[in-house]
């Protein structure tokens, strides 16, 4: 029998206090607490456990275990608790272009987007440092901001891009011709995302977590705190100081990673 939602357990993980009606408001606080809950991590594909993209599992790791995930576990347990609460989300693929041209970028990254009476707007849990903590309308142009950041999307022939603005700084995010894609996709994507060797997420480690007042992030051995427009950045000495760093800024309890290969941290393999 398949696993069903248990929605009052994801409620409890987010710190949710659910608000009726499929309005504007309920869906951007509801988005804030899940990515202020749960943070983004890759830490499962570094230790070559299979990613698991089916409810139970998703469950299981992100909601039971107080777990994080990359963006196919983000946006498959947000999307099931959007169509759980009626929202009707669809499901996208798109081309992460911050490093690889478009001409070259693989479909792996998931993102959704619903329709409400004010239009229809982009959610993207689980795109990372350079996630937006709001809903982005799906309009040329149509900023929105979030502390320090912008986002906004632009159409580009057949595409949208996703941007964003981060101080003086402008990125393009993302490409996406907004397919619904359908499950299997988003399979074929973990598998690759998740498995092929020269996989940034089986290359690195990338974590980030939301704060009362900025983030937490790791990229292999460097840890930044933000906080407000003021950013430190200092070096993970250790794989015992980075479990430590885990418990106390991600909430992540990973006895494992005291044994963390990091292909791109020579000194730690």
């Amino acid at each position: 029998m398949p696993a069903s939602l248990d929605l009052s357990a994801y409620f409890e993980r987010i710190g949710w206090v659910r608000r009726e009606g499929r309005t504007y408001d309920a869906l951007a606080g509801l988005l804030h607490a899940h990515m202020r809950a749960i943070p983004f991590e890759n830490l499962d594909v570094l230790l070559g456990r299979p990613i698991r993209l089916d409810l139970e599992g998703l469950q299981q790791k992100l909601v039971r275990d107080r777990r994080g995930g990359y963006c196919f576990e983000q946006a498959s347990l947000f999307a099931a608790v959007l169509d759980a609460l009626g929202f009707e989300p669809v499901r996208h693929t798109a081309r992460v272009v911050m490093i690889t041209p478009r001409t070259e970028s693989p479909r792996t990254h998931m993102f959704l987007t619903v329709k409400l009476a004010e239009g229809r707007f982009v959610l993207d849990p689980g795109f990372g440092s350079l996630a937006p903590l709001v809903p982005v309308p799906l309009a040329p142009g149509a900023r929105v901001e979030a502390g320090a950041e912008a986002h906004w999307m632009e159409r580009d022939g057949d595409h949208w891009l996703l941007r964003t603005r981060s101080g003086e700084k402008d990125t393009d995010c993302w490409f996406t011709t907004l397919e619904r894609d359908n499950h299997v996709d988003f399979e074929v994507g973990n598998h690759f995302t998740s498995t092929y060797p020269s996989s940034p997420f089986r290359n690195r480690l990338m974590l980030r977590a939301l704060t009362g007042d900025g983030r937490v992030t790791i990229m292999n051995r460097d840890l930044t705190i933000r906080r407000g427009s003021e950013a430190r950045t200092t070096q993970i000495p250790d794989r015992g100081t980075l479990r430590a760093i885990l418990a106390d800024h991600f909430g992540i309890a990973l006895p494992e990673a005291e044994t963390l290969r990091v292909p791109s941290v020579p000194e730690w393999s």
